[in-house]
């Protein structure tokens, strides 16, 4: 292939160039055209993520040029999320394996993990059984066994293609012996044990907002997605199957995302706590077994 490009600062303006003219939507990862283009021009080349500067100007081999327009075309004409292209993503300091067997990790609960739900949870080293309903890529579950280094971990998904996905992120963690994955329809198929701690990040787009989903996203599982009308057809359940799944004093945490209004609509008689996150106060909630009692 023939181009006009050498140097990998080329390449990069050619890059933000393509993604701003062809609209494309940011949130698996980068919130932005530059950001998301160094991270696949830097991954294309095996360079560190985290050193732009020092390769900007180097030379690139026409080889290294081919691949990097190639993924710089896929990206933007299959509007591929960065994720797919490169098998990897981030969750805080964690990395993933992902394809489009699951969503790309994305998850407030995430930032909360690292605060083992205090004060809610009076001993965090106390905690000895945790349940992930939803598990996708495994990425919560394995998140959740470091902070809990004391618990066993149980992680549930509908998706055997899923739960392959999470295999083999448990595996790269060396948490085979305390995460247990789990192909269910949330409770179902899970032994008769009773958790300190619940979470889930569920499937709660409402039917409106699925219909608005930019390109990027439908190359997602819609079965991770969709929540319904109301985005609560599984949050209903998880909130109603957690009665008998919280041990005397322990928790429930729920993430919906935007849709606190058609929560709070749903869960009338209970007073939902919302949890802080960078996307404010509306995205968390929390309730206790005693609430759920």
């Amino acid at each position: 292939m023939t181009t006009p490009f050498q140097t990998l600062r080329d390449c990069l303006r050619y890059a933000v160039t393509r993604f701003n003219r062809a609209g494309l939507s940011f949130g698996h990862g980068s919130a932005n055209a530059l950001d998301e283009a160094a991270y696949l021009m830097l991954h294309t080349l095996r360079l560190p993520l985290d050193q732009l500067d020092p390769f900007l100007d180097a030379r690139l081999l026409p080889d290294e040029i081919e691949s990097l327009i190639n993924v710089i075309e896929r990206r933007t004409t299959q509007r591929m999320p960065a994720a797919y292209i490169t098998n990897e993503a981030f969750l805080g300091h964690y990395s993933f394996y992902v394809d489009e067997r699951v969503i790309v990790p994305r998850s407030f609960i995430a930032e909360l993990i690292p605060e083992l739900f205090q004060p809610w949870i009076d001993d965090p080293d106390a905690v000895s059984n945790v349940l992930e309903l939803c598990t996708g890529s495994g990425c919560l579950a394995i998140m959740l066994a470091e902070a809990f280094p004391n618990a066993h971990l149980d992680a549930v998904d509908l998706s055997a293609d899923a739960l392959e996905v999470a295999r083999r992120n448990v595996s790269q963690y060396h948490l085979q012996e305390r995460v247990q994955l789990w192909q269910s329809d949330l409770y179902t198929a899970l032994p008769a044990r009773k958790y300190d701690l619940i979470v889930t990040n569920p499937p709660y787009v409402n039917e409106a907002s699925m219909k608005k989903l930019p390109p990027e996203y439908l190359h997602e599982p819609r079965m991770a997605l969709a929540g319904g009308d109301d985005g609560m057809d599984l949050v209903r359940k998880i909130v109603a199957g957690a009665r008998e799944r919280l041990t005397d004093k322990g928790v429930l945490v729920v993430e919906i995302g935007n849709e606190r209004e058609h929560a709070e609509a749903a869960f009338p008689d209970l007073e939902l706590t919302w949890l802080s996150t960078s996307a404010g106060d509306d995205a968390v909630f929390l309730l206790t077994a005693d609430q759920l009692r």
